[in-house]
């Protein structure tokens, strides 16, 4: 039986139809000062705020009774135990298992894995302690100056993120080290980089959980030709110029990257989860490990909390049952996420990944078609760029969309010692004025300004409201803080797959693309192929009409 057709999922439709369909955020609030204290959390330095979402008491409890119907206590139990829970790859999802302390027993597949993940991770710091220290040299005796991470997806987005949310706890080893990201199959991206960069002090980490993904191995090729100009000597160039960090130690040895260059996870790390890996190095050689273990120390606080806590206490519990609520039976099919704060510039294209390649599924775990919708459509930009941008349809378009809202309270107390805590502290409370001022404007409209105010104005200047949102606020933005708010969202994911019936470690649906651009890309060359469908055939001869070198390079 579809989870649409089960008691829990009825009794909520009766329920929004009966008591929630006719009823506004601006009626809720007026009905109950005590909203807010009814629906927040406050759990050590984090406050979630889910009292904008279009609810009562009643159906939040319809919502527990959902997760308790679909079972969500076991599953939370065979995410911890490595249980193979990604079925159609039938291998266990314990990415949790990388930011537990040495001493918490893990075992996969009978193997107990602690001390290998303690290995890895002894392994990982050498490398960094041997760059921060100078002892890494290129192929001159110069000590590195560039490292270039080149990845793509969760090899990525994750790293990326991360360095420039936690730029400012940089470790005073590394204040001469600069990183750079390269992702773009093109090649625009790493050929602009290279013009700045030496041979003689760059260090490229080839990031890649297959170590067959064509996006990454182009550009390692392009990254290697570039060393080659200088470098005579493919092992030179390879030990002293790359590092690898993948699953596939074989494919690393075949490429000729030696033992102690290569940093390896498991095939149980998903892509989208790996930056709690060897994955994260570049997260490592920015903070030093002592840095990056808070990032660990950080989720792994909020897997305790997850875990161990009431479901109606539970932060990531309550985030995906507003998702639930919002996605299934307001009939919203945008998420919005919007973090007060520069530095986290890059986690919302972070969280699209995270959610929609988790969630974007449209068969359940017994693969027959949902009758359902699944995961919205997330993107998101830092709040007060996005407040210039696509607010006007947030605020005055006709359709429902859901908001995150995100911030950190205080700035890093270093800017003390920095002398510009004045004028970070009055930019900070500005920043958090506006955060908390659209969430408002979002749930109340006109409502929120005085009756007065409003007369006499247009159309054009009227705001409905009601439209839904959740704030996260956290003290500071630190890594130990970094870490819980990015295991906070992959365990609301989790939640919401339990909910949907889906599997949310895997993603068959990138593969079908990259597989026909293999057919494209030889039909490119080749200048042979034919399609059977006019488009396609159509956009190949425009690009065969301006391609003046159809070999293959």
């Amino acid at each position: 039986m579809s989870v649409s057709h089960s008691p829990a999922w009825l009794q909520l439709e009766n329920h929004y139809l009966a008591e929630i369909k006719r009823t506004s955020l601006h009626q809720l609030f007026q009905q109950d000062d005590r909203r807010f204290e009814r629906f927040s959390l406050q759990k050590g330095d984090y406050l979630l705020d889910f009292s904008k979402h279009r609810m009562t008491c009643q159906t939040l409890q319809h919502l527990l009774s959902l997760v308790e119907q679909q079972g969500l206590e076991q599953w939370i139990s065979k995410l911890f135990s490595g249980d193979h829970i990604n079925s159609s790859e039938n291998r266990a999802a314990l990415h949790t298992a990388l930011r537990a302390p040495a001493d918490r027993v893990t075992v996969v597949d009978n193997q107990l894995i602690s001390q290998e993940i303690q290995e890895n991770l002894d392994h990982m710091e050498r490398v960094v302690k041997r760059i921060h220290t100078g002892q890494w040299r290129g192929y001159s005796g110069k000590a590195i100056t560039d490292v270039v991470n080149i990845g793509v997806g969760g090899s990525d987005l994750g790293p990326l993120m991360a360095c420039h949310a936690l730029e400012e706890f940089r470790l005073e080893e590394a204040k001469n080290l600069r990183l750079h990201f390269v992702s773009s199959i093109d090649g625009s991206q790493l050929a602009e980089k290279l013009k700045h960069l030496s041979q003689e002090t760059t260090l490229f980490i080839l990031s890649s959980k297959s170590f067959t993904t064509i996006d990454t191995l182009s550009n390692a090729e392009a990254a290697k030709r570039w060393l080659a100009e200088k470098i005579s000597s493919e092992r030179i160039l390879l030990n002293q110029h790359f590092i690898g960090c993948s699953a596939n130690a074989d494919k690393m040895t075949e490429m000729g990257f030696c033992k102690d260059n290569q940093l390896l996870f498991w095939d149980w790390v998903g892509g989208r989860y790996s930056l709690w890996s060897v994955i994260g190095l570049p997260i490592a050689l920015l903070l030093g490990m002592g840095g990056f273990r808070q990032l660990l120390a950080g989720g792994h606080w909020m897997d305790n909390h997850f875990r161990d806590e009431p479901f109606d206490q539970n932060i990531p519990v309550m985030m995906a049952l507003m998702g639930i609520w919002s996605s299934n039976f307001l009939g919203v099919k945008g998420h919005a996420v919007l973090p007060y704060d520069g530095r986290l510039k890059f986690l919302p294209n972070y969280l699209s990944q995270l959610e929609m390649e988790s969630n974007g599924k449209s068969v359940n775990r017994n693969g027959q078609q949902v009758d359902y919708e699944t995961c919205p459509i997330l993107w998101g930009e830092v709040g007060s760029n996005a407040q210039h941008a696509f607010y006007q349809l947030l605020h005055q378009g006709t359709q429902p969309v859901s908001c995150d809202f995100i911030a950190p309270v205080i700035r890093y107390q270093q800017d003390q010692a920095e002398g510009t805590q004045g004028q970070l502290q009055a930019q900070q409370q500005l920043t958090l004025a506006n955060c908390l001022a659209q969430s408002r404007a979002l749930m109340l409209g006109d409502h929120a300004i005085a009756d007065q105010e409003r007369e006499g104005r247009s159309n054009d200047q009227h705001y409905e409201g009601n439209q839904c949102s959740s704030t996260f606020l956290m003290k500071e933005l630190t890594p130990f803080s970094l870490g819980s708010l990015i295991a906070a969202y992959e365990h609301k994911v989790f939640v919401q797959s339990v909910v949907w019936e889906i599997n949310p470690f895997d993603q068959w649906g990138v593969e079908l693309g990259k597989q026909i651009a293999k057919e494209t890309y030889n039909a490119i060359v080749s200048g042979q192929n034919r399609f059977d469908d006019s488009s396609t055939q159509g956009l190949l001869e425009f690009v065969r009409s301006y391609s003046s070198d159809r070999s293959e390079p």
